[in-house]
This record gives structure tokens, sequence and C-alpha cells, in this order.
């Protein structure tokens, strides 16, 4: 037995195989397989359980989102109703300041047209009180008549005063009336007397009593006037009331 592995051994050695390659061969026992293989399900384990904990922390990630998300949204209507609110605050104040402005400018305008009028008042009232002084200057110039250079000398002294004084009454937008011969208006004209006449038509202004004058557009006092009547027919007397009256 000793002379055939010694064969075998001689026969190894000269087709050139190592020992140590037989060695390996042999020392690959069923002990150090199996510690191979447990190696490789030790690391497939931990690899599944670096997954698993991957896929934990996206999973706390996607649940911190939401709730950061949660979290926001009532933020985020609260700050929409606050804008809402303030727009609404904006729009009432508009129109709040709208209104203002119209009252104001009705107001603006209705204190200048009172404005107005008070001062047409006040300077016709002031001018009512001067018509009898322009009054009283046209009958002494109707009834004077100068005869010497000294009387002559005052006739226009005082008509002078006169023109100054109609002169400022124009300024202030005074003019007189012009009746004669118009028709007779009530709105215009005061009628003081009558006369019956064919000459004219019923209600014509035949003479102007005592002048009338105009402010502006209205009318400062009524002109007093004498306005045309119809022509009275005198009644017959019956003949025989003529005839004993004659006896």
């Amino acid at each position: 037995m000793m002379d055939e592995n010694k064969q075998v051994n001689n026969t190894s050695q000269q087709l050139g195989e190592p020992t140590e390659v037989k060695q390996e061969m042999m020392s690959d026992s069923p002990a150090q397989i199996n510690s191979n293989e447990s190696g490789s399900e030790v690391t497939e384990q931990v690899a599944a359980t670096s997954n698993v904990s991957g896929d934990t922390a996206a999973l706390n990630q996607e649940d911190n989102f939401a709730a950061s998300d949660k979290t926001e949204t009532p933020a985020l209507t609260e700050l929409t109703q606050q804008i809402e609110s303030l727009k609404a605050q904006v729009e009432e104040r508009s129109s709040q300041y709208m209104r203002i402005a119209a009252d104001f400018e009705n107001y603006r305008k209705r204190t200048s047209k009172e404005k107005e009028e008070l001062d047409v008042q006040v300077k016709r009232n002031t001018i009512l009180e001067l018509l009898p002084v322009v009054d009283n200057f046209e009958r002494a110039r109707a009834h004077l008549k100068p005869q010497t250079d000294g009387e002559m000398t005052i006739h226009k002294s005082y008509q002078g005063v006169y023109k100054q004084l109609v002169d400022c009454l124009k300024r202030l937008g005074v003019s007189p009336m012009r009746p004669e011969g118009e028709q007779f208006d009530p709105n215009l004209h005061e009628a003081v007397m009558r006369e019956p006449t064919d000459e004219h038509p019923e209600g014509t202004v035949l003479e102007e009593l005592v002048r009338g004058y105009y402010i502006g557009d209205r009318v400062l006092r009524h002109a007093m006037v004498k306005v045309a009547a119809p022509q009275e027919d005198t009644p017959s007397v019956p003949e025989d009331q003529s005839s004993s009256a004659n006896s």
C-alpha cells in the first residue's frame, strides 16, 4: 500500500499539480460553506434593514410635510379672511367718502345759491330805500322851470346829482321800465287808474305814474300805471222824460 501511495504522489508531481491546490480543495469543508452562506444572509438582512429604514425616513418626511401643510392651511385661511375683511372695510370707507363728497358738493351749491340770494335781497332792500329819492328828483325836474341864470345854475347842479345817483343804480344792475304803449302785465305793472278811451285797445298802459325798476332780470318795483278802458256809452233819455223836463 505504501508503494501505491508513493506512486500516486509521484504521478501527481509528474502531472504538475501543486500540492496547495489540493490542500485548498481538501480544505473546502461543509463548515466553511455554511459560514459563507450565513454571511451572505446577514448582508441581505442588513440591506433589507437599511431599505426599511430609508422607507421609514421617507414616510416620516412625507408625514412632516403633510403636518406642516395642515398647520399652514388654517393660517392661510385666517389671512384670506383678514384680506377679505380689509377689502370690505376699504369698499365701505370708499362708499362713505363718495356719499360725504356728494353731500358736501350739494351743501356747497346750496350755500352758494343762498349767499347769492341773500346778496340780492340785501341789495334789493337797500335800493328800495333809495328809489323814493330818485322819484323826488324826477318830480322836481318835471315841476321846476328855471327862468333866471341863478335858477339854471341850481337846476344843473341837482341834475348832476341826479345823474350820479342814476349811474350808481345802473352799476348795481338797476334799470327802469318803459311801459307806455305796452299791454298791461300784472307781473310788471300795478294799475292805479283806468281811463275810458277809444284811441287805444283795452288794457293798454297809457301813462306811468310811478316808475318801475328791474334789478337784473327780476322786478325790483312794479310800475304804477294808468290803463285804457273801453268807452262807456251814455244811456239814451226817453222822449217823454225829455219833454216833461223841458216843460
